[in-house]
């Protein structure tokens, strides 16, 4: 469970009973209660306003300073990262990289989701320096359920962000140990980022093999990366998998968009078999 301040609520419920508009979520950024600046910007990002006010406002609030936990986090500036990633405007990318040195973890980890989801490679060389250390430095933080950086989130970023530029050979480099890392979530997630950066089905497979996992948490995240690459190869797997019906929607839906070119008003063969598992899923 993420660490949150005695003063945020929690962003499934709004603190107030009366709905919020975009202009008064945007209003509430700069209000003199925490809980409402928390939830405003869960908001912004919940119902991706893309208003330029609302970006002008969750990029001030990663510097936020007031609202900080007892062990140090900053419940407001994740919850404006995160928010940033939905909103699609780059002028969101300069904030988000310097939060990525911030001291919280969710605050980095959020800022690295964040980045990865605009998709501007910019941001690629302070994404790297995480994961210096290898899998040797790659261990929890004592009292912290966390390790030591968001390694997920990060190769996760540079899977999307680094292919086919000047820094894909380092991204790689890098990311390759994590295959061992003894955490199966982190080689999940440098399994995905391989398989973006290279295009080797070998990666694809290892995560066609990870829906065989005992315990279905992990098969859930097996199916979101197969969906976040759209590996066609899966289909049928993803299909067949033990879970739910939701999940594997999801990732089909990953694995169709990746076969349908926007300039073409035709549907592929695979396209359709895609369509046809959906269907009976439904």
């Amino acid at each position: 469970m993420l660490e949150q301040s005695p003063n945020s609520p929690s962003p499934e419920c709004s603190p107030g009973a009366e709905p919020l508009t975009p202009e008064q979520a945007i209003a509430n950024l700069t209000h003199s209660d925490l809980s409402l600046r928390y939830y405003a910007a869960w908001w912004l990002g919940k119902y991706r306003v893309k208003h330029p006010a609302a970006v002008d406002g969750l990029i001030a609030a990663l510097e936020d300073e007031s609202d900080r936990t007892e062990l140090g986090g900053y419940p407001l500036r994740r919850n404006a990262a995160r928010a940033l990633g939905k909103l699609e405007d780059q002028r969101a990318v300069p904030g988000l990289v310097r939060c990525l040195t911030c001291e919280d973890f969710y605050v980095r980890e959020a800022a690295a989701q964040s980045l990865g989801m605009l998709g501007d490679p910019v941001c690629i060389p302070d994404l790297l320096p995480l994961l210096q250390g290898g899998v040797d430095a790659a261990r929890p933080i004592p009292g912290r359920p966390h390790l030591a950086q968001p390694y997920e989130a990060v190769m996760e970023a540079l899977g999307m962000l680094a292919p086919r530029t000047e820094w894909t050979a380092e991204a790689i480099e890098l990311i390759r140990p994590f295959l061992q890392h003894s955490t199966e979530r982190v080689c999940y997630s440098a399994t995905r980022a391989m398989y973006q950066l290279t295009g080797d089905s070998t990666y694809g497979d290892r995560l066609i093999q990870a829906l065989s996992a005992s315990d279905i948490n992990l098969r859930r995240v097996a199916l979101s990366d197969l969906g976040a690459v759209g590996y066609l190869p899966a289909a049928e797997a993803i299909f067949n998998a033990a879970a739910e019906n939701s999940f594997k929607l999801f990732s089909l839906k990953g694995v169709l968009e990746r076969q349908v070119e926007p300039s073409d008003s035709s549907l592929s063969p695979d396209a359709v078999r895609v369509m046809e598992l959906m269907d009976k899923l439904l």
